[in-house]
């Protein structure tokens, strides 16, 4: 219990997946124009985040290991997130159209996100166990919610700020990226 506290405070800021590790910018700068979208793509990222670091976690421990087959980890690791995402798009395209046609290309990119990836292999090279990689998996995917559902927030009052016509846009996002991650820098004294 006392290591799953720092795993969970490091994970949501302090290495947090967007800003400290890089993984996931394409959605964060493609889906954050708006709020609605951004928190329905931080959703669905925390779901297959979870459930396949979780499966792949196994799939390592159980069936890699012991076949001295962990040359397969990434390809292994592939195949199970590319089937968690089908089945959260399949899940979303009936529940909710709206959101569905709101994250349009992205919910399917959702299998190339680097940060589902990342998160499953950084879990098998930290050695964590199978409910450290579960906290950490949990806490990363909602530190990437937390982020994008900021920069959303952030974005949309942009939208309405006299920005100059050279900054408007991809620049003053990736400026303002770059002034969250020096804030999110500032966490790394609480662990």
């Amino acid at each position: 219990m006392e290591t799953l506290v720092p795993i969970a405070l490091t994970a949501l800021l302090v290495q947090n997946v967007i800003l400290s590790q890089f993984f996931g910018i394409c959605p964060f700068i493609g889906v954050s124009k708006k709020t609605e979208s951004a928190i329905g793509m931080g959703l669905a990222v925390t779901f297959v985040m979870v459930v396949s670091s979780s499966v792949s976690w196994l799939v390592y421990e159980y069936i890699l290991v012991p076949c001295d087959m962990t040359y397969m980890r990434t390809i292994t690791f592939i195949l199970v997130i590319s089937s968690l995402v089908q089945f959260v798009e399949m899940v979303v395209k009936k529940f909710s159209p709206k959101l569905y046609k709101l994250l349009g290309v992205y919910l399917p990119l959702i299998t190339t996100n680097c940060a589902v990836l990342g998160i499953a292999v950084l879990s098998i090279d930290n050695q964590y166990n199978l409910i450290e990689t579960i906290v950490f998996s949990l806490f990363s995917a909602l530190g990437f919610t937390l982020v994008i559902y900021l920069f959303s927030v952030i974005r949309e009052r942009l939208e309405l700020a006299p920005i100059p016509e050279a900054l408007r846009g991809v620049p003053i996002a990736l400026i303002t990226a770059s002034i969250m991650s020096i804030i999110f820098m500032g966490f790394g004294g609480i662990v």
